[in-house]
């Protein structure tokens, strides 16, 4: 048994870089938002709340997040659901396989997207060709084109998360409530839908919180075109006009503010949830 000195001594190089990368960043941020030309002012705040450009980014950014971590919670509960009645080895190889694809991200997925669906993508060019209408109406660099990625980043790490939620439900629970006389319907009304809300609730909070923060992708799909939270304060801190750091801090401020009242909506739901269990 190592004592706390050691233990600590053990830990200092993971508390170093907490401090240098999360910690000391966080609180520079901070500080920076409250800044103008050196001296304490509310001026950026001030900014944002009145901005109409940038409160429609914050708009935006949560109408996508929130659409796209619907839409990937739906389709990957269904999925997992379907991946359970598989075998064991099977189930492995599945979830190495999502694992994989969920670290497929940021430019290369954009990238990936564009080569396909792109003005002269792989299956655009073909559906021309075959006269195929399906993409006549549809663009890759608009916000059917953003959601579309959103949801494909969004699927495996939704599937990741829920997974070990399903696996939780016993097979003896089923078992019990068939001998009761109880159908597939009433189980998963009575019985599983109860127990996995939680971990449900729970997904979408972090599948909106991974979508509020993406830039990558969205950057390298439209550029500046599309306004964004995340892609507005990268231009403010890049400088496509004129640098502005200190509003990007105060929108980066109140982006993480978002974030983490979304976190708290969400365990919110879920004491609640439970407490009616």
């Amino acid at each position: 048994m190592i004592s706390k000195r050691q233990a600590f001594i053990w830990l200092s190089p993971f508390i170093v870089l907490v401090l240098l990368f999360f910690l000391v960043p966080l609180l520079y941020m901070l500080i920076t938002s409250f800044q103008s030309n050196g001296a304490f002012t509310l001026q950026q705040y001030q900014t944002v709340l009145t901005n109409s450009y940038i409160l429609q980014g914050f708009k935006n950014s949560i109408t996508l997040s929130v659409v796209s971590a619907i839409i990937a919670l739906i389709v990957t509960l269904f999925a997992v659901y379907a991946i359970m009645n598989f075998s064991e080895p099977m189930r492995e190889r599945i979830l190495i396989l999502t694992n994989l694809t969920s670290n497929f991200s940021g430019i290369p997925l954009a990238f990936a997207f564009i080569v396909l669906l792109g003005n002269s993508g792989l299956f655009s060019l073909l559906f021309d060709k075959w006269e195929i209408g399906v993409l006549s109406s549809f663009s890759l660099y608009s916000w059917a084109g953003l959601l579309l990625i959103y949801v494909y980043f969004q699927m495996p790490l939704a599937l990741m998360l829920l997974y070990p939620i399903y696996d939780g439900i016993q097979q003896q629970w089923k078992e019990a409530s068939a001998l009761l006389g109880a159908s597939t319907w009433q189980f998963w009304m009575k019985i599983g839908i109860p127990i996995i809300l939680p971990g449900v609730v729970g997904t979408f909070s972090v599948l909106f919180a991974n979508a509020m923060g993406a830039y990558a992708s969205a950057y390298a799909l439209t550029s500046s075109n599309y306004n964004l939270v995340a892609i507005r304060i990268g231009s403010l801190i890049k400088g496509d006009i004129f640098a502005q750091p200190e509003l990007a801090s105060a929108i980066a401020v109140l982006l993480a503010v978002t974030m983490v009242l979304a976190m708290l909506l969400s365990e919110w739901s879920i004491a609640k949830t439970r407490r009616k269990l």
